[in-house]
């Protein structure tokens, strides 16, 4: 098959390289415009450029696909089919009916759950025991298009919304190429969303970093893993803000008031609303990366109040 690719992040990469490896042909990739990065503020190509650049694809970078010229340029490619995964730009239904067989989206959840921008984050922040991807027919709709494969992940209880992307990032590769060959024998069958089982993930904001101590500390912990690796979850300690990048549970009651940090020297449990919560790695402002106890051979915490 003849294929136009779009996506833009790291999650898209390893389709793109599924699909540059496999038998059909990718004939032009379209990604995002090189976005300012880094300190020197440098404009940097997106991960999907990269691979496509060095595959020797053509490259498409419009802010946007809604002109006449843009449905010209996609058009002339004659392509068979459209995968797009986390693109980021709104497609209009011409493109999306611009090519034969029409356009599939790759997804980071099972679907209908978790429809929006951050699925994997609101998955584990909700405690969910599964999540994986979901290949769709992409509509104008949110996330709302037939489904036509899933692949499950069972969430780890150390996963982190950055482990999860990996494993998803995978998982999309292995079952966008069974799709394919479902469409090559003709064997494709769609399942419509159940709109009553519908949950939106919505967008991450940097405000939802702040822990609230006088959560459970099963709450806190979810948060903590599920906002691993942007915005991350922090706390003050000592009038400075205190990045915490990993945390578990631990067992045992505490009278203590929320926030209160309970430390041998080799261990740092805070004191929840219901439950403690021991920290496994933090960072400070202009710091790096800390495990708990290189912090705690710089930092006397016990007693110490928290928020």
């Amino acid at each position: 098959m003849k294929i136009i690719f779009a996506g833009t992040p790291e999650f898209a990469v390893p389709t793109l390289q599924m699909l540059l490896d496999s038998k059909h042909e990718v004939c032009a990739v379209y990604t995002q415009p090189d976005r300012p990065a880094g300190r020197g503020r440098k404009l940097q190509p997106s991960p999907v450029k990269e691979l496509a650049v060095q595959a020797g694809i053509p490259v498409l970078q419009p802010e946007t696909m809604k002109t006449e010229q843009d449905l010209q340029v996609f058009t002339a490619f004659a392509a068979d089919l459209f995968v797009v995964v986390a693109y980021g730009v709104i497609l209009t239904q011409p493109i999306l009916d611009a090519t034969k067989l029409g356009c599939v989206n790759v997804h980071g959840s099972l679907l209908p759950r978790w429809r929006g921008a951050a699925p994997i984050q609101r998955s584990i922040m909700a405690g969910d025991e599964k999540t994986g991807v979901t290949i769709m027919r992409m509509v104008r709709k949110l996330d709302a298009g037939d489904m036509l494969h899933k692949e499950e992940y069972l969430i780890a209880e150390d996963d982190t919304a950055s482990s999860v992307h990996d494993h998803l990032a995978a998982l999309g590769a292995v079952g966008l190429a069974k799709v394919l060959a479902q469409f090559e024998t003709g064997t494709i069958n769609a399942e419509v969303q159940d709109e009553a089982l519908v949950t939106y993930a919505a967008k991450l904001e940097k405000a939802e970093s702040t822990i609230d101590w006088s959560e459970p500390a099963q709450q806190i912990c979810r948060k903590v893993r599920g906002l691993n690796a942007w915005p991350v979850a922090q706390t003050l300690f000592q009038g400075e803000v205190l990045r915490i990048w990993q945390a578990q549970v631990v067992e045992g009651e505490c009278a203590l008031d929320p926030g209160t940090v309970i430390s041998t020297g080799k261990t740092m449990d805070v004191a929840t609303g219901n439950g403690l919560l021991r920290v496994l790695e933090v960072q400070l402002p202009g710091g790096k990366r800390l495990p708990i106890q290189a912090f705690l051979n710089a930092h006397s915490v016990n007693g110490a109040k928290l928020g």
